[in-house]
């Protein structure tokens, strides 16, 4: 893994990304990998080059943020969202001194990728944390004309007492459309039920289905999801400026750019005894594993903490389409690049 976070780094300063910047960019897609949110992962790398190519991302942010009461508006100057995310938490953190939480409305985010990674940050420190962003629009029900409302992905993150934390990460949408990014390129048709095509007709192809629209989960219940993150997310951190212009766009490659965020921090500490946190925490998740006679319940995050566990030790396998970018963009800035072993 270090190695891969090593030359991700790379490839980002040669944008002109600071040291610092590039690694933590580099880390996170590294993490997202391990943890299996491939559609997140290193599968962004050639994505985030272009962006930078099209000066969608801002390699030098001159991010800055006001504190309020309860609240945080950070100022994110177009930076990647991995870079965002970090000093997102850090002035949250700060505020966190004379607050039990702190609700942080970001404006002019870049794609933040998995959101599970950033609230897993979080959880790591010992806070609660849930965030989502606001996407391009990409959402709609059978028979709608036009996509209506973005799949605006949402995450928690929460410490679990000697076990690794909880991580949910979920886009409204039945399937993240960089499932069908993958399935597009690999030539694979989707599951029934994902997509409709640019006539509003249910298709597993995917390939039409890229120029259709993403189904809700829950239907119309997914729908009020990502209504809710875009009031959190876009409207909360709107300005006359944002307002004025247009949706975001959707790429080709995915990802987003300029849009709105939200974060929302709790310290457990602040509202008694951490003691009785971590007691209720490990009594009802403990009662929730054991009620599967099986053993098939299992907890979010442990899956992903497994699969980091084994990554860490073993390596990460890419696919053939991952090692064919990464070995063209290692070709492009002239680095050394030991592919890692195929999926």
């Amino acid at each position: 893994m270090a190695a891969l976070e090593e030359f991700v780094a790379s490839i980002l300063q040669r944008k002109d990304m600071p040291s610092d910047d590039a690694r933590c960019v580099a880390a996170s897609l590294v993490r997202s990998e391990a943890r299996g949110w491939k559609t997140h992962g290193l599968s962004r790398v050639k994505s985030y080059v272009d962006m930078l190519d099209e000066g969608l991302f801002n390699p030098v942010p001159a991010m800055h943020h006001t504190v309020l009461r309860g609240g945080v508006v950070f100022d994110a100057d177009g930076a990647m969202g991995a870079v965002a995310a970090r000093d997102i938490l850090g002035a949250a953190r700060h505020a966190l001194r004379d607050s039990a939480s702190v609700l942080v409305v970001a404006r002019d985010v870049g794609h933040l990728g998995a959101l599970g990674v950033h609230v897993l940050a979080a959880a790591e420190s010992g806070l609660f944390c849930m965030a989502g962003q606001q996407t391009p629009r990409l959402l709609a029900l059978e028979g709608f004309e036009r996509r209506a409302i973005g799949n605006n992905p949402l995450a928690f993150g929460c410490p679990l007492p000697d076990a690794p934390p909880l991580v949910f990460d979920m886009a409204c949408s039945k399937a993240a459309r960089g499932h069908i990014l993958l399935a597009a390129r690999e030539g694979r048709s989707i599951p029934p039920g994902w997509a409709v095509d640019d006539e509003g007709a249910p298709t597993t192809d995917a390939s039409r289905a890229l120029h259709g629209a993403l189904l809700p989960v829950g239907d119309a219940k997914g729908l009020g999801l990502a209504m809710m993150v875009q009031v959190l997310a876009a409207s909360l951190s709107a300005t006359e400026a944002s307002n004025a212009r247009a949706a975001p766009s959707l790429r080709e490659g995915g990802g987003t750019s300029r849009v709105g965020a939200f974060f929302w921090f709790v310290d457990p500490d602040a509202f008694g005894s951490r003691a009785a946190f971590d007691e209720s925490m490990s009594d009802w998740t403990g009662y929730f594993i054991g009620s599967s006679t099986r053993g098939a319940a299992r907890l979010p995050g442990q899956r992903g903490a497994t699969l980091e566990e084994q990554a860490r030790k073993h390596g990460i396998a890419l696919s053939a389409p991952v090692q064919d970018d990464l070995t063209a963009l290692a070709q492009r800035f002239e680095l050394p690049f030991a592919a890692p072993r195929r999926a």
